[in-house]
């Protein structure tokens, strides 16, 4: 998928769905842009490494309370059930800080796999 930096992440904004229901609602997310859909556990106290990605931005939703983002210069402590942006080259990283594991669903927007990371800082000496 040779998208740049920007419209990738727009073209997969354009294509998510919401349909209301008497019931409430469900959001649809376009998985045919997506090379990869996982669920990120992060254990109480532990933190992913500061990288990026050359081929691949993301989108992260929250699924639990507890987790930092740093997502470039910013640093917060999301909702549960927010919904994150990751550009391409935009540094990031995943911190537990509750007593419990924390969840992320994580969406890779662009034709990557696990090799496409570039770690900036890493707790584990991985490089």
């Amino acid at each position: 998928m040779a998208l740049n930096k920007k419209s990738d992440i727009e073209n997969f904004k354009k294509e998510i769905k919401e349909d209301i229901r008497p019931w409430g609602k469900f959001r649809s997310f376009p998985y045919k842009q997506a090379r990869s859909i996982k669920i990120i556990t992060v254990n109480p106290g532990e933190t992913l490494s500061l990288q990026y990605h050359h081929h691949r931005s993301e989108f992260w939703v929250v699924l639990d309370k507890g987790l930092e983002v740093t997502e470039g210069k910013k640093v917060w402590q999301p909702e549960e059930g927010e919904e994150i942006f990751i550009p391409r080259k935009s540094p990031h990283r995943l911190r537990c800080l509750g007593p419990k594991q924390a969840r992320v669903m994580e969406i890779w927007i662009g034709d990557s796999d696990e090799s496409d990371i570039i770690r900036l800082e890493d707790d584990y000496g991985r490089t």
